[in-house]
């Protein structure tokens, strides 16, 4: 009697699976993890990226001050520094509650409430690369700035400005070490200031003020157009996914609109990045 019992617990031991694949490793669904897992590596590119901005931003000694650069606003509005790119991250983060609260009526399986703050998600977003496609404008159509050009920079040593050419010079504005500059393009040429040092060796000295590092149109084209791309791609995924739930597609499976719950993980990951990006290339 005791045999057969042995026998049987043994035969059961070898008949029972050792593990069950079916099991959700982490309580989260397969489509979730590998959205974690592509968010992951994706993080690993923006990270490559910022810190080789941060690397040549510091070991150069003149480098564009944003306050100077980035201050421009629609409308004809000068010498706002930030305030058109603090704009921008407001909306950016204005999707980021919207989108939340897509996520949270998908949990209650509200399929009208999931679509309205999906519209105002993509809404958000069309609206931010809008921002960033006036911005390029402005950078490249009136301050000629592209990734082989930098008319931006900062002078590294005082003096005064020169103005005039051969013989019919005269002094200009006096300015310190630190002060920015822009190099401005009038009738397809370039015009760069002349400044005389006051100070130091090359006190007296005739000087022509040069263009500033090229890292910085090049890497901030590549940069915020690499996160642009990943906007872009999400306000075209989130319209795809807001005209399924509209359709019902997502009703029949009764799993708290998971996609919605996906593509919300992209778009905060997208908002974060902005957030690294904003701190680097517009406040440092």
């Amino acid at each position: 009697m005791a045999s057969d019992t042995m026998t049987d617990q043994h035969h059961h031991a070898e008949t029972k699976p050792s593990w069950n694949g079916g099991s959700e490793p982490f309580k989260a669904s397969y489509g979730k993890l590998m959205m974690w897992y592509f968010l992951l590596s994706d993080a690993f590119t923006f990270s490559g990226f910022l810190i080789a901005y941060g690397a040549l931003r510091f070991s150069m000694p003149s480098w564009p001050v944003p306050d100077f650069v980035f201050s421009t606003f629609p409308g004809g509005f000068h010498h706002k520094p930030l305030l058109f790119v603090t704009l921008m991250t407001f909306i950016l983060l204005a999707s980021s509650f919207t989108m939340v609260r897509a996520v949270q009526e998908g949990h209650r399986e509200n399929k009208m409430g999931v679509v309205k703050w999906m519209l105002w998600t993509i809404i958000g977003g069309a609206a931010f690369l809008g921002c960033q496609a006036w911005e390029w404008n402005t950078l490249m159509g009136k301050e000629h700035m592209s990734v082989k050009i930098n008319p931006f920079g900062s002078h590294t040593e005082s003096g005064t400005y020169l103005e005039g050419d051969g013989h019919d010079i005269k002094e200009g504005d006096t300015f310190k070490a630190g002060d920015s500059y822009l190099i401005h393009k009038h009738d397809g040429e370039w015009h760069p200031l002349k400044y005389r040092a006051e100070d130091g060796v090359d006190a007296g000295k005739e000087k022509q003020q040069q263009f500033g590092p090229k890292a910085f149109g090049a890497l901030f084209f590549f940069i915020t157009g690499f996160h642009g791309f990943h906007v872009l791609t999400g306000v075209i995924f989130l319209l795809i996914i807001c005209v399924n739930s509209y359709t019902g597609l997502y009703v029949s499976r009764k799993n708290g609109y998971e996609m919605v719950e996906k593509i919300g993980l992209y778009w905060h990951f997208v908002d974060l990045v902005w957030v690294f990006v904003f701190l680097l290339f517009y406040l440092l």
